[in-house]
């Protein structure tokens, strides 16, 4: 993240956690029925996890907490994140929020959100006045 020295007023992400917020990584396709949305998150527990699932927007929130402390100055190499984090995705079709689970087995968060099905849409044909 490139810190904006100009506008000090921190992102609605960082205030919301009180900290810098880490962009989580997801992969998102479809399938005939849903619509589904997968994510590495190894080392997070589901009660740390929040998923919201909007009118065509999907938000995942958590933290991975380090559970062992080390000074800066004693590592080499650090590139795994730990912290807060945060991804909205905004879906590519109509879904049904309501019937949307999440699942989370051996590290991956897997979010399955329906897609309204397509009789369900309604056209309507256009008359002249």
């Amino acid at each position: 993240k490139v810190n904006n020295f100009l506008d000090p007023t921190p992102s609605a992400e960082e205030d919301w956690l009180g900290e810098e917020v880490g962009q989580l990584a997801v992969d998102v396709y479809q399938t005939k029925d849903s619509v589904v949305i997968k994510a590495p998150i190894a080392g997070v527990t589901p009660d740390s996890l929040d998923i919201e699932v909007a009118e065509d927007v999907v938000t995942i929130r958590g933290e991975r907490t380090e559970e062992k402390e080390v000074d800066r100055e004693h590592y080499y190499v650090q590139e795994c994140y730990w912290g807060a984090f945060s991804r909205s995705v905004i879906l590519p079709t109509s879904t049904v929020a309501e019937k949307a689970a999440a699942t989370l087995k051996d590290g991956v968060l897997t979010v399955a959100i329906p897609k309204v099905a397509q009789d369900k849409v309604k056209k309507i044909k256009v008359k002249p006045a």
